[in-house]
């Protein structure tokens, strides 16, 4: 499923990381998925899929229970119902690639040897070696 990006799809990341830098970590507004999707959407002029969740929960388990409500058991299922199945390795990320991390971070964005994302303290980056799943956009 993957789409083409955008002309300059480089600079509106940069710009999407730095936003989400300066935003609070709002469940169901700002949170991992939502930032990871919108980011998405973002790269590539696609369609908002974070619009099925955003603004429906307001906690952890009120995004777990939208979740389910959605058909998924968890992130790696939302992820491969979304975005068909994940590159062989997450080695092969590239840059502004979704990728799922189990240290906190849920969904991110590729920026290189590391992901970013949202998580309750705010904008988190970790090494792409600590995620598990890419898709490409």
């Amino acid at each position: 499923m993957m789409l083409p990006r955008v002309d300059h799809w480089e600079r509106l990341l940069a710009s999407a990381i730095d936003t989400a830098r300066a935003k609070p970590f709002v469940w169901g507004i700002h949170d991992c998925p939502t930032f990871a999707f919108e980011t998405r959407m973002i790269l590539t002029g696609g369609e908002d899929v974070a619009a099925l969740w955003r603004g429906r929960y307001t906690t952890a388990l009120g995004g777990e229970r939208v979740m389910r409500r959605l058909g998924w058991a968890s992130l790696e299922e939302m992820g491969r119902s979304l975005l068909g199945e994940p590159r062989p390795s997450v080695l092969l990320a590239g840059r502004g690639d979704i990728v799922l991390a189990d240290t906190g971070l849920g969904f991110g964005i590729c920026n290189g040897a590391s992901a970013v994302g949202m998580a309750p303290k705010g904008l988190v980056t970790v090494p792409l070696t600590s995620c598990r799943l890419s898709w490409p956009i």
